[in-house]
C-alpha cells in the first residue's frame, strides 16, 4: 500500500499555513501601535510619580545645565607646547657641579631629569679586571679565570670590559633649592583662543618671583624641593633612589566669560611605582670618553634622579544654540511629554507598584494590557466595558421605545 498519498493533504496544509502565517507578519510589520493611558485615582501612587519627575527635573536643571554645563560646545586636548629651563649651582665632596652637568637632557622639553647622585667610576680603560662578585650581573664577558680582587685576599671572577668596573660610589646630593622654569601655552583651535601661563609683565618680573598659586599664578617658577613636597614626597628619599614626578598643568576654560577667568591649575604627585622594590626609583647610565696618553679612556657615571614629566590637560566650553536645544527638548521630553516610553519618564517604577502591590493589581493589570487571540479577527471590535454596554443597551431600549405605536394608533 503507498503511503505517501495520505501525506501529501498534510504537507499541503503546511505550506498553506506557513504561507499564510509569513502574510500576516508582513502585513502586521505595517500596523500603528498607540500607547493606551489609564488614569488611576490614588494619591500614594501619584506622589510617587510626582516625585520621579521632580527628580529628573532637578537632574537636568542641576547637574546637566549647571554642573556639566550642557547649554555648551566643548572641546578638549588643547594643542600645547612646553619649554623649560633649570638653574642652580651645587657643590659636591670633590667638584662643582652646574646646569650642564646635572640636566639630561639639555634640550628644555616636557620630560626632563636632574641628577642628584652618582656613582662614578673614573679612567676606565679596555681591558681584563676583576668585578665585585661573581654572583652579580657581570658587567663584561667572564674570562674563565678566578683572580684577586683589588684589595684582600679575596678572589673573584675575571671579565674582559671597560676597568675597572663599577665599585666606589661617589654620592653628590644636590640641592632641593634649583629653580624650574615651566613656560607653557595652549590653543583651542575650534575656538580659535591661545593663552600661556606667563603674562606679559616687566621684564624684570620672572627675575625676582616664584610661583604662588595666590599671589604669583603666572610666575611659573618653581623649587625642586617645593615640587617634590607637594607631590607628597620625602626629598632625600627621593634624591637617594630616583623617582618620576608628574607637574599636571589643567586648563579648564569658560569661553562665556572673560579671558582673566581662564586660568591654569598645577597639581604634582609620583608617577612611578615606589613601592615594588623590583622597579622602585630611576636611574640610568652614561659616559664621558677621553683619551689619556694615547689610550682610550672613559668616566662611566650611573646617575640617580629625579626626572619631571609635564603634562599639559583641558576643556573648553562655549555657548552653542544646537547642545542647548538638544538637552532642552530631553529635559521637557522626560518631565511633560506622555508618548515617551514609560521608562524615561519614571512611569517602570509605578507601574511596577501598580501591578504587583496594590490591592487590586488584576483589575488594572486586565486594564491595562489588552491580550488578542490568534484566530481573532484584525477588525473585530474590542469589548466594551460594562458601563459603555449598559448605556448601550439603554439607548436601544430608548429607540425601540419610540419606535413602538401606541395602542389605537394607527400608522
Amino acid at each position: 500500500m503507498d503511503t505517501s498519498e495520505p501525506a501529501a493533504p498534510e504537507k499541503e496544509r503546511s505550506a498553506r499555513h506557513k504561507a499564510k502565517t509569513c502574510w500576516n507578519v508582513f502585513w502586521g510589520f505595517w500596523d500603528y501601535e498607540t500607547p493606551k493611558v489609564i488614569v488611576v485615582k490614588n494619591r500614594n501612587l501619584g506622589f510617587i510619580y510626582r516625585t520621579v519627575q521632580l527628580l529628573i527635573l532637578l537632574y537636568f536643571v542641576w547637574y546637566v545645565f549647571i554642573i556639566q554645563k550642557g547649554y555648551q560646545d566643548s572641546e578638549t586636548g588643547p594643542e600645547s607646547s612646553v619649554i623649560t629651563k633649570v638653574k642652580g649651582i651645587t657643590k659636591s665632596q670633590k667638584k662643582v657641579w652646574d646646569v650642564e652637568e646635572y640636566v639630561k637632557p639639555p634640550e628644555g622639553g616636557s620630560v626632563f631629569s636632574i641628577i642628584t647622585r652618582a656613582e662614578i667610576t673614573p679612567f676606565q680603560t679596555l681591558g681584563a679586571c676583576p668585578e665585585f662578585s661573581c654572583l652579580s650581573n657581570s658587567l663584561g664577558e667572564k674570562t674563565g679565570r678566578c683572580v684577586p680582587y683589588y684589595r684582600g685576599t679575596k678572589k673573584t671572577c675575571e671579565v674582559s670590559a671597560w676597568c675597572p668596573v663599577e665599585d666606589e660610589a661617589f654620592l653628590g646630593q644636590m640641592a632641593p633649592q634649583f629653580t624650574i622654569l615651566i613656560k607653557n601655552s595652549i590653543h583651542y583651535p575650534k575656538f580659535q583662543f591661545s593663552k600661556g601661563n606667563i603674562r606679559d609683565y616687566d621684564d624684570g618680573y620672572l627675575k625676582h618671583c616664584t610661583f604662588n598659586a595666590d599671589t604669583d599664578l603666572y610666575c611659573p617658577i618653581f623649587k625642586l624641593g617645593f615640587i617634590v613636597e607637594q607631590a607628597g614626597e620625602n626629598f632625600t628619599e627621593l634624591a637617594y633612589k630616583g623617582g618620576v614626578i608628574g607637574v599636571i598643568i589643567n586648563w579648564n576654560c569658560d569661553l562665556d566669560l572673560s579671558e582673566s577667568k581662564c586660568n591654569p591649575k598645577y597639581s604634582f604627585r609620583r608617577l612611578d611605582p615606589k613601592h615594588i622594590q623590583a622597579s622602585s626609583g630611576y636611574n640610568y647610565r652614561f659616559a664621558k670618553y677621553y683619551n689619556h696618553n694615547g689610550t682610550d679612556s672613559r668616566t662611566l657615571i650611573k646617575a640617580y634622579g629625579i626626572r619631571i614629566d609635564v603634562i599639559v590637560h583641558g576643556q573648553a566650553g562655549k555657548f552653542s544654540l544646537i547642545p542647548t536645544i538638544i538637552n532642552v527638548g530631553m529635559g521637557l521630553a522626560e518631565c511633560l511629554l506622555r508618548p515617551l516610553p514609560l521608562t524615561l519618564k519614571g512611569s517602570f517604577l509605578c507601574d511596577w507598584i501598580l501591578l504587583t502591590f496594590m490591592n487590586k493589581n488584576k483589575v488594572y493589570s486586565h486594564r491595562k494590557f489588552d491580550k488578542h487571540g490568534i484566530s481573532q479577527s484584525l477588525t473585530s471590535r474590542p469589548e466594551r466595558p460594562l458601563s459603555d454596554r449598559a448605556r448601550g443597551s439603554s439607548a436601544k431600549g430608548k429607540r425601540q421605545l419610540e419606535n413602538t405605536p401606541f395602542p389605537g394608533h394607527s400608522s
